[in-house]
């Protein structure tokens, strides 16, 4: 009987690794060309996926229409429902991402007023998720980048599709962000009162009475400018702000007479 060679059989072990791992791939490539489903299956299958809070699963099932199925209307639906999915998996940049790549890709899309709506919706809970934490003791830049962008986005809604049913939701939370900016500026006019930047503070506090018009914080913009005023020993523009300020508020001239701060910022029912 001959003997085995010893330096032979890792080399005979790797051809039979090398062979099993061949087949495998073969046999994994084989279900891939058996997968059949058509376009209406698959987004069916993904809808229910969605419906059912499996996002991860949706999010997959979508993005394998979109490759294998570029083209058509569930194509182009499966985009905005995976931007949905990934908004509501906590993935606010690749909902942002995809939502992006529907407007310009589709810029007549009936649903393109929709794309415009969740991105605002994105950057909008983006912001609230912060807020819910810290405001209104702590508000900090990026937040607020949020919060703009969200303004813009249902800003940009508004302009382009003015007859669009997502404008009176959007409508009302702009002024919801109005409110939050504003105050925003406040805390920082506040901050640059308390380091003696008076200048500073005068400047924050014009801009808000200037790009925030009806926010409840205009009378804290102009409180702060009268004191401000009085710091920089301009006496008459401190008694004009005076003027200005007892004239349009002077039933909220008093702490005590004003509503709570959420209230003020959220002025509806």
């Amino acid at each position: 009987m001959q003997a085995i060679n010893p330096v032979h059989l890792p080399l005979r072990w790797l051809i039979i690794c090398l062979a099993v791992i061949m087949l495998a791939t073969a046999g994994c490539s084989r279900e891939k060309r058996e997968d059949t489903r058509s376009a209406e299956e698959l987004y069916a299958e993904a809808h229910r996926a969605l419906m059912s809070q499996n996002y991860t699963r949706a999010i997959q099932l979508y993005r394998d229409l979109t490759i294998r199925y570029p083209f058509g209307r569930h194509a182009e639906q499966s985009q905005l429902d995976m931007a949905y999915a990934m908004h509501r998996a906590r993935e606010p940049e690749r909902a942002i991402s995809t939502l992006d790549r529907f407007i310009r890709t589709y810029p007549t899309h009936p649903n393109v007023d929709y794309a415009w709506y969740l991105k605002g919706l994105v950057h909008y809970d983006q912001a609230m998720g912060f807020l819910r934490r810290l405001f209104p003791d702590q508000v900090i830049d990026r937040d607020q980048e949020s919060a703009r962008r969200s303004f813009q986005d249902f800003q940009e809604l508004i302009r382009r599709f003015p007859d669009s049913r997502y404008v009176a939701d959007a409508r009302q939370r702009m002024v919801f962000l109005r409110n939050i900016l504003a105050e925003y500026e406040i805390t920082v006019a506040e901050y640059y009162m308390r380091r003696g930047a008076y200048m500073a503070a005068v400047n924050r506090a014009r801009y808000v009475i200037e790009n925030y018009p009806g926010a409840p914080a205009n009378v804290n913009a102009l409180e702060v400018l009268i004191r401000a005023y009085k710091r920089l020993e301009l006496p008459e523009l401190a008694a004009d702000t005076r003027r200005v300020l007892d004239y349009n508020f002077a039933d909220l001239s008093r702490e005590e007479e004003r509503e709570g701060i959420l209230r003020r910022l959220w002025p509806f029912d």
